[in-house]
């Protein structure tokens, strides 16, 4: 301790388990700065993987299907997940086939670029499927 405080910095205990105890003698504000600073950098360069959404009705003209999937596949190719949703009002829930069906089209358009990660399922009114990007882009 005597020789941290002469050379005006800070005894730092490393290995509080080990025997004898390990110390270092070190400035632990520059310490903590230089660790607070490469973690800060690690995560500015870690890539976020977004999930974008695609939503849909189960009457959704031909037109409409192919503009929509056009909008996936560029989500896809930035390397962003894609949820896509049918949403059903009223009486249209009687007929989840339809949007079963209108899901694999959907997912079947885009099998070049994408991954089912989740198949369709009900979620209350709606019914999801998840794309993932594929590796070998």
């Amino acid at each position: 301790m005597r020789v941290a405080e002469e050379r005006d910095l800070d005894l730092v205990e490393v290995a509080p388990n080990a025997n004898p105890p390990v110390c270092r003698i070190m400035d632990y504000g520059k310490f903590m700065y230089d660790r607070q600073r490469r973690e800060r950098e690690a995560r500015r360069t870690q890539k976020q993987t977004e999930v974008k959404e695609i939503r849909l009705r189960p009457k959704i003209a031909e037109h409409d299907i192919m503009v929509k999937s056009k909008q996936a596949r560029g989500f896809l190719s930035e390397g962003n997940k894609v949820r896509v949703r049918v949403r059903f009002r009223g009486r249209e829930i009687t007929h989840r086939d339809i949007a079963t069906d209108l899901l694999s089209r959907f997912a079947e358009d885009l099998s070049d670029v994408s991954v089912v990660e989740q198949r369709p399922a009900m979620e209350g009114y709606t019914m999801l499927m998840v794309l993932a990007p594929n590796d070998k882009q």
